[in-house]
């Protein structure tokens, strides 16, 4: 065992005791400027709402366990990409709905700060959008992003594009740029973010390798914009889509930094130094669920 990974397995030992902690005294702990990110790297179910939903909460509750501050979701975690041949689109309500204020109040008891994934129908024109929520650490919805790049045919048809992208802030001084996926092919989204004063990106994703897989968008958005991207992706198989192989990815200056991918439900634990924006060590811990 190298020194490098004994030291990475005793920091992961330590963050499980301090999971243990009160969550004010495990935040007190730690350092201010790192920071643990989570990729839920999941296997949802293609229209099995029920299922997902509980997948989604037990990946957050042990993510949480792990000491994960933010938690990443893939696109459309909770109705899986193909649903609406399964069970149509009358079930996407304005939100929060039951659901969503329950995820919420999760969220608050973990103290994580959510990047959640989830379809909404906008209460006044009623049009159906993908979009990726951003829930702080005491439960509040700081805010939420709608894809714009829909694609107009297909497994996307149901939802409409949204307008534009704008920064989130996140307490206490983070502003956070939120890409869906197909964001990344145009550059002026990731460009427009930075300029309203985006520090970071965080896209979800459910973007399978092969002819129309990744080729060179995200690393590009970095090159763009100078700013760190996380994309969380998703894996398993799906109606029309085998994700079994599609990598999550953390890109800095238009390289990646860590692809992550596994063939089942995992979870991607990272340690992030905010002040120098770069990788506080180059592993990483897997966690099966």
């Amino acid at each position: 065992m190298t020194l490098t990974r004994r030291r990475f397995l005793q920091r992961g030992t330590m963050g499980i005791a301090t999971a243990l902690l009160p969550p004010l005294v495990r935040r007190t702990m730690a350092a201010a400027s790192t920071l643990r990110i989570a990729f839920l790297h999941l296997a949802p179910r293609s229209g099995d709402l029920t299922y997902n939903r509980h997948l989604v909460e037990r990946a957050v509750t042990t993510a949480a366990g792990l000491g994960a501050q933010w938690v990443l979701t893939p696109e459309l975690c909770i109705c899986g990409y193909t649903f609406a041949d399964q069970i149509g689109t009358d079930w996407i309500v304005p939100q929060p709905d039951t659901w969503m204020k329950e995820f919420c109040q999760l969220a608050a008891q973990l103290q994580v700060t959510a990047f959640l994934s989830h379809p909404e129908r906008d209460l006044e024109t009623t049009k159906l959008y993908n979009s990726m929520f951003v829930i702080g650490a005491h439960g509040t919805i700081l805010g939420a992003h709608r894809k714009i790049n829909t694609l107009r045919v297909g497994s996307e048809a149901w939802s409409s594009p949204g307008a534009q992208a704008s920064p989130i802030l996140l307490p206490p001084t983070q502003r956070v740029g939120v890409l869906i996926c197909a964001d990344a092919y145009s550059p002026e989204i990731a460009k427009s973010l930075r300029s309203q004063g985006a520090q970071l990106l965080v896209s979800s994703a459910a973007w399978a390798p092969g002819l129309h897989g990744p080729n060179g968008e995200w690393e590009r958005c970095t090159r763009d914009t100078e700013l760190p991207l996380f994309v969380c992706n998703r894996t398993g198989p799906d109606h029309t889509l085998d994700f079994t192989n599609a990598e999550s990815v953390v890109v800095k200056d238009g390289r990646r930094l860590l692809s992550l991918r596994a063939e089942r439900s995992a979870i991607f634990t990272i340690e992030w130094n905010l002040q120098t924006q770069s990788l506080v060590t180059a592993d990483y811990r897997t966690t099966y669920l």
